[in-house]
């Protein structure tokens, strides 16, 4: 059976992107030794349009068939691989889009007496994100809380992180900072 591999990239720089190339590397080496089907969403080439009434309503009227896809897409990956750098101390608007249409109640989440509860449950994620200062560990790391917060909320509770920071502080800097998040890669692959 063919493992299903998600790759979910936003960086504007498509993939000239920081985090985009470390990604690449690592469904290369996810793919390496498992036969595996890969599916692209290019979340900032695409268009995902912000959350709003309009996108409620289609909803609410089974007409909403981009998001019925993007979460398609989700459902049926075993590993979701997101390319996600940090602007202005977040997560691209792009893949904010993409998580407000795949978050359905009823769909990927459930409200219980207890809470919510999510329904993807049994897929593993690799968030790899691509900083141009140092934020690991500091208050200003904001991204890596949100998105280990939403897919906790849709129930992928296994999520590893690999690290790109301080390619905007010179070349070394940007040298030896892709190489350690490639050697992240191949330890944890």
């Amino acid at each position: 059976m063919k493992q299903q591999i998600l790759y979910v990239q936003s960086s504007i720089f498509g993939d000239n992107g920081v985090s985009s190339g470390i990604a690449k590397t690592l469904i290369e080496k996810l793919s390496a030794n498992q036969e595996s089907e890969v599916t692209e969403r290019n979340v900032s080439a695409s268009e995902i349009p912000h959350f709003n009434l309009d996108t409620i309503n289609a909803i609410g009227e089974g007409k909403a068939a981009l998001a019925d896809e993007l979460i398609a897409e989700v459902q049926k990956a075993d590993v979701i691989v997101v390319g996600a750098p940090m602007y202005n101390f977040g997560i691209p608007t792009q893949l904010k889009s993409w998580f407000d249409h795949i978050a359905r109640a009823g769909v990927t989440f459930k409200y219980t007496e207890t809470g919510p509860q999510g329904l993807l449950t049994n897929k593993k994620v690799y968030v790899v994100t691509a900083r141009g200062g140092l934020h690991k560990g500091n208050g200003t790391d904001l991204d890596s809380h949100y998105l280990t917060t939403i897919f906790g909320f849709l129930g992928i509770t296994d999520v590893e992180f690999i690290y790109a920071e301080g390619v905007n502080l010179g070349d070394e800097s940007r040298s030896k900072s892709i190489a350690a998040a490639e050697q992240q890669v191949t330890e944890l692959v």
